[in-house]
């Protein structure tokens, strides 16, 4: 691999660690923050999630050192690399907050995707490390939305371009419910 393809390389993979690092707190936060009748299930189901995007960025920092790189995982490296806002969902129903989580989950797994495809001549390696990841990324989101979804399959945050309106769909599809 040449040094400007594998700058390249790392420079997506330094995005996909600032990603799974801010997930990572984001459930955390979640974990702490859930409320309501459903809070058992959704605190029990966020504390795996955290254990594997934790070690989806241990492997991501130490494919970027394999390639000659840096990994920067601090706090103020995040903040200033990143390119979204903060979650914004504080203390919440179960609902409200996988609402919300769907959506950031959806903005991973699409940027993962395209970091994916990216690597796909550049870097052959990386490209099956980041499939596995999605498959893992993609694992959760389906257990985030069989609690959003109808029987018929319209999921209650279709449409929703913000988390907090997410996290409202998904209050008011809970709430039609018996």
């Amino acid at each position: 691999m040449t040094t400007q393809d594998s700058g390249e390389v790392i420079a997506l993979l330094q995005m996909r660690l600032h990603a799974l690092n801010d997930l990572a707190l984001t459930l955390k936060h979640i974990h702490w923050n859930v409320v309501g009748p459903h809070f058992i299930a959704v605190h029990e189901m966020i504390d795996p999630q955290v254990e594997q995007v934790r070690a989806m960025t241990d492997d991501l920092a130490e494919r970027i050192s394999t390639l000659g790189g840096e990994p920067h995982g601090t706090p103020g490296a995040l903040v200033s690399d990143r390119t979204w806002n903060d979650y914004s969902i504080g203390r919440a129903e179960a609902i409200e907050h996988l609402g919300a989580l769907d959506l950031v989950y959806t903005s991973i797994v699409e940027e993962h995707r395209a970091a994916m495809k990216a690597t796909d001549e550049l870097d052959p390696v990386t490209q099956d490390m980041l499939i596995e990841q999605l498959r893992g990324l993609e694992l959760f989101q389906w257990f985030v939305r069989a609690h959003l979804e109808s029987s018929g399959g319209r999921l209650s945050t279709a449409g929703a371009s913000t988390e907090r309106k997410a996290a409202a769909q998904a209050a008011e599809q809970a709430r039609g419910r018996p």
